[in-house]
């Protein structure tokens, strides 16, 4: 999401550090461009003028223009300034009973999705939630939360299609919670294109009812500008006590991350990145300052992975691996992961530098539509074909073309590329370099990775 943001903070700070002599003239110049930054990043004005303010009240100091590297003081004090914007401190939710969370926000904001993320997200750290459709003007809504309730395997209170009174459902809906000991209650509210009185009257109505510990603005990430607007009419009506920010995989500028929290004082507690309901992330800070400066984030990505992977079949395969016995089951087992984790750009992204090196890869490196192709390929052979990939020849090639869906060069092309890949495997030194490329994927440099992720790209079928 920030990528345009990165890339514009990235050359400035390049001109920094590449300079000898910091002068006044030489911050004033670099704070003009950053300030253009934050603004094309939809930034809000007075935002972005206070913040560029606190960098140039810091960065002009005596110790910093005295300093052995001036460029690397700046970019210190611009991260932690952005950090200080973003809130500083990741901000857990106020779970102690009655555990009420009231979601509002626009509609197309992803307030159901996002109701039923945090559900899911509650449940695996061990607690029951109970989900309470509380939108009885968009017929469609108490459907899409009762679906995505039985998808998490979450108990939802549906209110009658006749009923209208919000707050006589919310008041059913405690009666309901009690028989089902819930212990956190998440009421998905109605929303609606723009903000009007009607719907801020009877979210002020359903407040009052509720006393929420917790009242959460879901927030598109794309919407700019107008993101602070929002914020600033439902913290003035309910008084939010976070924001979560969806879609933040998306294209967006995301200047509206960046603004909300300093219009508004309230912390972003999550943020969405995909449509999976295992999606939703804790919204750190000083992690994702470390993403808009191009430092990536290793700790979301550990996490993010280590959810998703299942540690003895990842063993198992890289054992199979080092002695030479990685077959096409192998090979499918392996796609099935990539899977899991999601779009493989977006993950990758967390790592340090990543912006640079997605230049320098193919455009089709990513695609998924590429990676279901494969997939059908292995799929189509047999058993006994998938374990000696050698005895796959003419009539076989066409008959898993023609079972797949694709063609005979595809075929072709994926023998060749798993022959190759194989070879390296059952090469002892190019094995060791392999895994130590991988192995250095956390460190600082990011050669090895931009090596691998090259050859991944071009070379290799995933």
């Amino acid at each position: 999401m920030f990528s345009s943001l990165s890339d514009n903070l990235d050359k400035t700070f390049r001109k920094l550090r590449g300079v000898g002599h910091i002068s006044e003239k030489n911050i004033a110049d670099a704070l003009r461009e950053i300030r253009i930054a934050l603004l094309e990043a939809d930034v809000e004005f007075g935002v972005a003028k206070d913040f560029i303010a606190n960098v140039k009240e810091k960065a002009m100091g005596a110790e910093v223009l005295k300093s052995i590297k001036p460029g690397e003081q700046i970019v210190k004090i611009f991260h932690d300034e952005l950090e200080a914007l973003l809130g500083a401190d990741q901000a857990p939710l106020d779970l102690n009973p009655p555990a009420r969370i009231l979601i509002c926000g626009l509609n197309g904001a992803g307030k159901t999705t996002t109701s039923a993320k945090l559900a899911a997200r509650l449940k695996k750290e061990g607690r029951r939630p109970l989900l309470v459709a509380c939108d009885l003007y968009r017929p469609a809504a108490i459907d899409q939360l009762a679906t995505l309730a039985k998808q998490i395997d979450v108990p939802v209170y549906t209110p009658d299609a006749s009923e209208k009174d919000v707050v006589k459902v919310a008041k059913d809906a405690l009666a309901w919670a009690e028989r089902e000991h819930g212990t956190v209650i998440l009421f998905d509210t109605a929303g609606r294109q723009e903000i009007d009185e009607r719907l801020v009257e009877e979210l002020k109505r359903l407040h009052a009812f509720l006393q929420p510990k917790e009242t959460l603005l879901v927030a598109d990430a794309a919407t700019g500008q107008q993101a602070v607007s929002v914020a600033k009419h439902f913290d003035e009506a309910v008084g939010i006590t976070g924001i979560i920010l969806t879609k933040l995989d998306g294209d967006a500028r995301g200047g509206a991350a960046l603004s909300m929290r300093a219009v508004t004082g309230k912390p972003i507690k999550f943020a969405g990145e995909g449509e999976k309901l295992d999606q939703l992330f804790e919204f750190h800070p000083s992690r994702m300052a470390d993403r808009i400066l191009g430092m990536g984030d290793i700790v979301g990505m550990v996490e993010q992975v280590a959810g998703k992977l299942n540690e003895e079949d990842a063993m198992r395969s890289m054992q199979r691996m080092q002695e030479g016995k990685f077959d096409f089951t192998d090979f499918l087992d392996q796609m099935k992961m990539i899977q899991k984790l999601g779009p493989l750009e977006g993950l990758l992204g967390l790592m340090p530098g990543f912006n640079k090196i997605k230049k320098q890869l193919p455009s089709n490196a990513f695609d998924t539509g590429k990676l279901k192709r494969t997939e059908a390929i292995v799929l189509s052979m047999t058993p006994d074909e998938r374990r000696r990939p050698e005895i796959i020849k003419g009539t076989r090639r066409a008959r898993i073309a023609a079972g797949s869906g694709t063609t005979l060069p595809e075929v072709n092309t994926l023998l060749k590329q798993f022959g190759e890949m194989r070879k390296m495997m059952k090469s002892p030194g190019k094995m060791k370099g392999m895994m130590k490329q991988l192995g250095g994927m956390g460190g600082g440099g990011m050669g090895g990775l931009g090596d691998m992720l090259k050859g991944l790209g071009g070379k290799f079928p995933f």
